[in-house]
């Protein structure tokens, strides 16, 4: 559609959106309530109208099922920030990692130079049982060529994942090898994983992280549990850094775990949606274990239900920086063309009654999307006096003082680590030339990198190579001005960073968060909380 016409198509797109968004508001309110409003059928009846008027009428001919499609998203953006649409080709997906698995190749992949990378191979999925191998080079799928720009990772995703049991051609350049190699793989169903790292941090202490909330993590959390069980786990941090939540019953079904019977880990509350408590069965094998949860600004929905029952139960200590502040429970509904919505019902709320959900009116100060760039601007990253609470105060079971308002509010504070920051280090983090030259270089070493199948083995290897040195050659190179100064202060950043990325694609992401976790204040300040007895919460502490 030319310019012209979308401008002469302006008022109709205007119309359409007031009433599709009536239609929409009034069909799924009263279909959450049980029963329907009697606006329902005059405006489901004047969309209608108004549709056939245009198909039959309209002055050119438009694609009325486009441009509904394109309405809908933007009617339920006007209701709160996660009221969203997800039209029928991108459900699936939407749900893979929720659902704990999707059919596909089962590889890792990355784009450079407009070339798809093979980064990992899942053990014993379709690809490695094919041959594939981390460092090939797609660059054929069914028989036709795929390079270039229409290379992204929607459309890689679309090409490589399938129906189970499909099957899938894909030409492969190995190494420096000029012939192009041909695979046959049948695609299988791939596991996604919620738990991504188990470990002991020391003789007693347990670590699991969990990156999301999905149908699985129970299940495994379950697992990790019994493993750790096996190395004389007498404590445990669990770690919801970065984890933006998922499904709630997943987070309540965790919660139970630890916590004894008849405590109350959330309820919801909506308009249309009746008060709804969830409490602990008493049934969980770590009722009194002690706890840390670490949490930061990208801990969200599932991640601060998780957090919040154990804060306000006073079950387990708290630590790191303020979470996001997402208290809205959203509704999956299936819609007629296999499209789907997820609708806003109603709000969480945490043991002692507060809403997490921050404030996403218009009216705000910064947008809902520009909050945690506020945060970090006010320094919120860094100091705990800088922690802004707009909402009234509430008390845990032992009587401690909890805000709302927006996030859960750590019990102890640590601070982004600022120590060797420099402006050289942020331009070779934010550009990606530090993502581009590890890649490069664990691409170009694989063979020599292939012996060291340890975290300790790797790390010992790579100190010797001297990394930060050949990483200043490669970014001078790329455009990044070589800064002697800043790249010896900010040397145990850019060493780190570096360092972990390599790990990660030569071993796997347990073994990367692991690396990290070495020098993580966070973990340093929780190992201080279990040593000195404190995991356990007392009134005014």
């Amino acid at each position: 559609m030319n310019r012209k016409t979308s401008n002469r198509l302006m008022p109709l797109w205007l119309a359409l959106s007031a009433v599709v968004g009536i239609f929409i508001g009034t069909f799924y309110a009263g279909h959450f309530a049980g029963n329907r409003l009697s606006i329902i059928n005059s405006g489901s009846n004047k969309l209608t109208d108004l549709l056939h008027i245009v198909s039959d009428q309209y002055v050119d001919t438009v694609n009325v099922d486009e441009i509904v499609e394109k309405a809908v998203p933007t009617i339920l953006s006007e209701l709160d920030p996660h009221s969203l649409y997800i039209s029928a080709k991108d459900v699936q997906t939407a749900n893979d990692d929720l659902r704990g698995s999707f059919s596909g190749v089962g590889i890792e992949f990355t784009i450079r130079y407009d070339t798809i990378r093979v980064q990992n191979v899942i053990s014993n999925g379709p690809a490695e049982r094919a041959g594939l191998m981390a460092g090939d080079k797609i660059v054929e799928v069914d028989g036709q060529t795929f390079v270039g720009k229409e290379v992204t990772n929607e459309e890689a995703m679309h090409r490589l994942k399938g129906p189970k049991d499909t099957k899938v051609s894909l030409g492969i350049l190995r190494n420096k090898e000029k012939t192009m190699r041909k695979f046959t793989i049948t695609r299988g169903e791939i596991p996604t994983y919620s738990i991504t790292a188990v470990y002991m941090l020391d003789e007693h202490t347990g670590y699991i992280k969990v990156k999301n909330f999905g149908e699985n993590t129970y299940p495994e959390m379950v697992i990790a549990l019994a493993r750790l069980a096996q190395n004389d786990l007498r404590q445990l941090v669990i770690d919801l850094r970065g984890n933006t939540g998922g499904l709630l019953m997943a987070s309540v079904q965790m919660a139970n775990e630890f916590l004894p019977r008849g405590q109350t880990i959330v309820y919801t509350e909506g308009r249309k949606a009746p008060r709804q408590y969830y409490r602990s069965d008493g049934r969980g094998a770590y009722k009194s274990i002690p706890l840390v949860v670490l949490i930061d600004e990208s801990s969200a929905s599932a991640s601060e239900i998780f957090a919040g029952a154990i804060q306000d139960n006073d079950r387990g200590t708290i630590i790191g920086r303020r979470s996001f502040g997402k208290g809205l429970v959203q509704q999956p509904v299936e819609l007629g063309d296999g499209s789907m919505i997820r609708l806003t019902i109603a709000r969480y709320y945490s043991p002692s009654g507060r809403c997490i959900q921050k404030p996403y009116s218009s009216g705000a100060d910064r947008s809902y999307e520009e909050d945690i760039l506020a945060r970090y601007e006010h320094g919120e990253f860094f100091t705990q006096d800088s922690i802004h609470h707009d909402g009234p105060e509430y008390h845990t079971t032992n009587g401690r003082v909890v805000y709302g308002g927006g996030g859960i509010t750590p019990d102890i504070f640590v601070g982004e680590d600022t120590l060797g920051m420099t402006s050289y280090y942020k331009e070779a983090a934010m550009t990606g030339l530090i993502l581009q030259f590890a890649y490069s270089y664990t691409d170009d070493n694989r063979q020599q990198l292939k012996p060291y199948g340890s975290v300790d083995e790797l790390e010992k290897y790579l100190k010797r190579q001297n990394m930060v040195e050949k990483f200043a050659d490669y970014a001078d190179k790329n455009g990044l001005k070589r800064r002697n100064l800043m790249i010896q202060k900010s040397h145990r950043l850019l060493e780190r960073y570096i360092h972990s990325r390599i790990i990660y694609s030569m071993l796997d992401e347990g073994s990367w968060t692991q690396y990290l976790n070495r020098d993580d204040s966070a973990i340093t300040e929780a190992l201080r909380v279990m040593k000195e007895g404190k995991a356990f919460p007392k009134k005014d502490e």
